[in-house]
């Protein structure tokens, strides 16, 4: 018992080292982007379009661009993901298909981005002729964030106790009336955790929009679907890589790179608060 009172508080004593490490790397990263980037952010770089070669101005178009793009891969893979997950958890029989299906969804997450990009290209872009455009990109990135989302959602309904259904299916509920009023309320929070996880991959992703959707520059803003759109992450790779003023447009770039993270923070508190309230509503 001794033995096994110390192996535990050596197992403690770890993941309380892992999760240390962790904090501090991002607090450094914060920190870093921060020093770089926070006397650059204002009120007019907020809203304002780049001008001067993009050496001055704002970066508006971008933020709006990225707000678009993560809105519509959410859109499109959130409802797909669930109800690719519903069907594996509660209606496809038990086998081997399932576990190639599961195996498949894991692999497909373990994909690089720039093929997710090569993909929207041949498939969105050329074949079903929707152009360099925020719908083609929205559905590259809603494909990147489908194994996120199904994987998560697999495990919220798993973890939901199979009495809560056997109940509903007693009081003479059908299947799917079980599954929409009594698994998928239950379910949810562990659900919201996959979208969250997926907003910050989908946010931040240059190589899928690069192909599909992203323009090097823009004086506008998007007026369908069908336009071209600058992003954050693109316009901070094109700002490091393609500009001719290198001092101000580093400059402009980490203030680029904070703004990033503060949105792929506010999306990620907002989706934790209604994960949060969605729990307690449940427990209550």
């Amino acid at each position: 018992m001794k033995r096994r009172g110390i192996v535990q508080k050596l197992g403690f004593a770890a993941m309380a080292s892992c999760m240390a490490a962790n904090i501090l790397f991002l607090g450094a990263i914060l920190f870093f982007i921060a020093s770089k980037g926070l006397s650059s952010i204002s009120w007019e770089f907020i809203t304002q379009a780049p001008r001067d070669a993009m050496t001055a101005g704002g970066v508006a178009p971008a933020i709006v661009g990225t707000f678009y793009l993560t809105l519509g891969a959410i859109l499109f893979a959130l409802p797909l993901g669930v109800a690719c997950a519903v069907y594996l958890t509660e209606y496809s029989p038990k086998g081997w298909i399932v576990n190639v299906l599961r195996i498949s969804v894991n692999n497909l997450a373990g994909v690089p981005s720039v093929v997710f990009g090569l993909f929207g290209l041949t498939v969105f872009v050329k074949y079903m002729g929707f152009g360099v455009s925020i719908l083609s990109g929205s559905l590259t990135l809603g494909i990147l964030a489908l194994p996120v989302i199904i994987s998560a959602s697999q495990e919220a309904l798993m973890a939901v106790p199979q009495s809560i259904r056997e109940a509903s299916l007693a009081l003479g509920a059908t299947q799917w009336e079980t599954i929409r009023k009594v698994v998928l309320p239950a379910a949810l929070p562990g659900i919201l955790t996959g979208v969250i996880l997926s907003v910050g991959r989908v946010a931040g992703e240059t190589a899928p929009i690069l192909f599909t959707a992203a323009a090097f520059y823009l004086k506008g803003y998007p007026d369908s679907v069908f336009s071209e759109v600058m992003a954050l992450p693109y316009h901070i790779y094109a700002l490091m890589t393609e500009g001719t003023h290198p001092e101000e447009q580093t400059r402009i770039a980490y203030a680029s790179s904070l703004l990033l993270l503060g949105l792929v923070l506010s999306v990620s508190m907002l989706a934790i608060w209604l994960r949060q309230r969605q729990r307690k509503a449940y427990h209550a």
